[in-house]
């Protein structure tokens, strides 16, 4: 737990200007394998199997294997619900369906001799979707969320609130919760910092927390692909993508005294939080394939950081009742932004982690001769996501800028997440022009702190149909992601947390023709 809290601290001082914290980082970089349905249906094992145009993602160099020209179109549909546990209490929430794209495009391939060939491909896919919907709530009688505030507050040097509220450097949370009156100085003006709900807590009362998170957006990657091979035993190819991100999140918290008390200066307060940002980044991808006869396959692929360019935008608004003590106060970032003359915007650039992929696959002799066996394949990708990091775009000048700015957040990435890997197992069996394919995947916890769980797993299954130059496929992936969500940090206290379980399913329906 001490861990834990050396992190949040870190949290709250950068807390203290900007709103981007640990989990947007990672939200950038632990996704969950995408592609054809094909693909999808074998966990994503792609990183040595080839013959599909999601080698762009995965291991381009599997592009090497087209002599032909291919082109595939794969639309899905998402199913989205979340399990949430704050305190001892579960709550459910859930999503609406959502269409979203596997991947989709074309490879055009030449034999260049008997054993020689060359590839290239245009592909586009959704690589992440982040819509979903959380939401919890619990009884607390040990921390407030306005603790932070406090604590901010205090260590601010402050002592007028009326400064306090003018000055940009502090949170929205604390410069609201002032505005409001929900903390204040003692009313001589001097003392300890006053909070209506730590009046709660201290005679002994209870504090209803509720959190109610809704986010919407997604990754759609452009990727394209050079490919060739050579003797029929090496193939090798890169891939240059580009990723273009939108991502909107909306978080309501509320604070609700239960004790009773109608005489203890609180009754309720919510502070209402959206954060969006736009960007477009590019990356690259290198991999080879060694094919040391017709059965084996063995492939390798480094993919380098997504390097973003993103433009942020952060909004706030507060609602709190002191009771007696200043009634029902309302304020929104819009007001404090005008106090100073501060848009609260940014533009800023994010690298995401590294990735080292290794993979084999085993082609049953019946594949190769008769089309009518299958294969088994796996991959393991090592990922590097205490790697992740921001800071600011050149100057005019083309000179790089002060980054100090972004030196807690960064920190707090390189201590707060570990490097460590992801596995995806996957099969197809043929029964004349007919497959069945069965997979999946399992991404390791990214925390270093031991209390901290998450992890995710799918499972896939599909069938696919193939003959005269057509194919068409249909799979069907349902996901488990395990993770955790803070509704609010501290310092001098320990951090509560809810556990969040989030079950996703996807239809995805493939379907190409080759040329």
């Amino acid at each position: 737990m001490k861990r834990l809290l050396f992190l949040c601290l870190h949290l709250l001082f950068f807390f203290s200007s900007r709103a981007q914290i640990p989990e947007d980082a990672l939200r950038m970089s632990y996704f969950r394998p995408t592609g054809t349905a094909r693909v999808q249906a074998i966990g994503g094992a792609m990183g040595s199997l080839g013959g599909d145009v999601t080698a762009n993602y995965v291991n381009p160099a599997g592009l090497g294997f087209f002599k032909t020209g291919d082109a595939v179109v794969s639309p899905g549909w998402a199913f989205n619900s979340a399990n949430a546990s704050y305190l001892s209490n579960g709550s459910k929430s859930s999503t609406s369906n959502k269409f979203n794209l596997g991947t989709t495009g074309f490879v055009f391939g030449k034999a260049t001799d008997e054993k020689s060939s060359f590839a290239i491909s245009v592909a586009v896919s959704q690589t992440a979707d982040f819509n979903g919907h959380i939401s919890y709530q619990g009884k607390n009688s040990y921390s407030s969320a306005s603790d932070a505030y406090v604590d901010e507050f205090n260590g601010s040097g402050y002592t007028d609130p009326n400064a306090a509220i003018q000055d940009p450097g502090l949170t929205y949370g604390t410069r609201m919760a002032l505005y409001t009156y929900l903390i204040d100085t003692t009313l001589a003006g001097a003392g300890p910092t006053f909070s209506g709900p730590g009046n709660v807590l201290a005679s002994g009362g209870e504090l209803g927390q509720t959190t109610n998170i809704n986010s919407t957006g997604g990754v759609t990657e452009i990727a394209i692909g050079l490919a060739g091979s050579s003797n029929e035993k090496w193939y090798y190819g890169l891939s240059i993508g580009i990723p273009i991100v939108s991502y909107n999140r909306t978080m309501d918290y509320t604070e609700t005294d239960l004790s009773g008390n109608k005489d203890n200066n609180f009754n309720s307060y919510t502070h209402t939080e959206t954060y969006s940002f736009n960007g477009v980044g590019v990356n690259g991808r290198i991999g080879a394939i060694y094919r040391p006869n017709l059965n084996w396959r063995i492939g390798l692929a480094v993919h380098t950081p997504s390097f973003y360019s993103i433009n942020d935008r952060y909004t706030a608004s507060m609602i709190a009742n002191t009771e007696a003590y200043h009634g029902i106060g309302t304020v929104n970032s819009e007001t404090l932004d005008n106090l100073n003359g501060v848009k609260n915007t940014l533009d800023y650039n994010l690298q995401t982690p590294w990735h080292l992929v290794v993979s084999g696959s085993y082609i049953f002799p019946g594949e190769v001769t008769s089309g009518k066996m299958g294969f088994i394949t796996a991959d393991v990708e090592y990922v590097a996501y205490s790697g992740s990091r921001y800071s600011f775009p050149l100057d005019d000048n083309g000179n790089e800028v002060d980054n100090s700015y972004w030196g807690p957040l960064n920190n707090t990435i390189k201590t707060y997440y570990r490097n460590t890997f992801n596995f995806k197992l996957g099969g197809e069996y043929k029964a004349n022009d007919i497959a069945f394919r069965l997979g999946g995947s399992y991404a390791l916890n990214p925390y270093t702190a031991p209390q901290l769980h998450a992890d995710q797993i799918t499972i896939g299954g599909g069938v696919g149909y193939r003959k005269k130059g057509m194919f068409i496929d249909l799979t069907y992936v349902e996901g488990i992601i395990k993770d955790v969500n803070f509704p609010y940090r501290l310092t001098g206290k320990d951090n509560i947390y809810a556990s969040v379980k989030q079950y996703t399913g996807n239809l995805i329906l493939s379907f190409g023709i080759k040329f």
